[in-house]
């Protein structure tokens, strides 16, 4: 039996990754109503906008990987639907557009309601960074900096924005727990290129684990969960008594998935890149229940 167009284009979506947009959203209502600095249309905004933008990247990233000979039929990851046959790649590109086109308009409105000029700037450079991750002269992915953009655009940008969005001021304080969140949304990457690093290699797609190996990999999966903890503690120090509770699962949580990490292999690593997402999901549902309930 065929595979449905619904379920390939689910599939594109790449689901277990979409936690990884929501974490920023979510931690930052929580920083928000921490502060008395919470509203909730510019939050719920903030939340689709954030999605739209990370199903766009994915949609972008499928497509323009073919383009490039990147993907190849029975590839160790999820199914790519455009390689396989299943999506044209004209389909995929529409798609990639008209939700990117999407995206800019719930941002446009989002600022034109709650923000600041400089915030369209910002916007647009989210734009570009959705396509920059996959074409464009230097696709970030493939030279070692796909990281770097989740730390930015899926750390420092929505947990920043959304907050400032929310009526509250920018400060390093704020700065360095958004770079926290970033980097537990960078290691779903390096799982997702650990895995592929065979498949990469093989086609000159030069990835941080490409580049560094899958030891030192490991080894920084490790390191930005650590200091991922460390950058967001001043958030959970000013929450309640309780405020270690959720950073010790996370902590418990995420030395297991490390370990599992150097024990798998191919695509038995497939759950572990959506626990490595629901983790991070969790750390950010956490959080904010912790400052409900305080």
């Amino acid at each position: 039996m065929g595979r449905s167009k619904a379920a390939c284009w689910i599939e594109a979506m790449r689901l277990r990754t979409l936690p990884v947009s929501l974490a920023g959203v979510i931690y930052s209502v929580g920083l928000g109503l921490a502060t008395w600095h919470f509203s909730l249309v510019p939050a719920i905004l903030c939340l689709v906008f954030a999605l739209l933008a990370q199903i766009a990247s994915n949609f972008a990233n499928e497509y323009y990987d073919f383009k490039r000979g990147f993907d190849r039929v029975g590839r160790e990851g999820p199914r790519r639907g455009v390689t396989e046959g299943d999506i044209t790649p004209d389909a995929m590109k529409r798609a990639t557009f008209a939700t990117l086109g999407v995206a800019c308009a719930v941002g446009c409105l989002l600022v034109a309601l709650y923000g600041e000029w400089w915030m369209y700037v910002a916007g647009v450079l989210i734009a570009l960074g959705v396509m920059a991750y996959s074409t464009g002269p230097y696709p970030l992915s493939h030279h070692g900096l796909g990281e770097i953009a989740v730390i930015c655009f899926f750390g420092i940008v929505p947990v920043c924005l959304t907050y400032m969005l929310m009526g509250g001021l920018w400060g390093w304080w704020l700065f360095a727990a958004a770079a926290g969140i970033g980097l537990m949304g960078a290691n779903v990457l390096i799982v997702n290129n650990y895995r592929d690093v065979e498949d990469d290699r093989s086609v000159g797609k030069h990835t941080l684990a490409v580049i560094l190996g899958r030891r030192a990999m490991r080894a920084v999966y490790f390191a930005n969960g650590i200091l991922a903890l460390i950058l967001t503690l001043p958030g959970w120090l000013a929450s309640s008594q309780l405020w270690w509770l959720v950073p010790a699962i996370y902590l418990v949580g995420h030395t297991a998935l490390w370990l599992r990490l150097g024990q798998l292999d191919g695509a038995r690593l497939n759950p572990l890149l959506g626990m490595t997402a629901v983790l991070m999901l969790v750390y950010a549902v956490g959080f904010l229940l912790t400052v409900v309930l305080s």
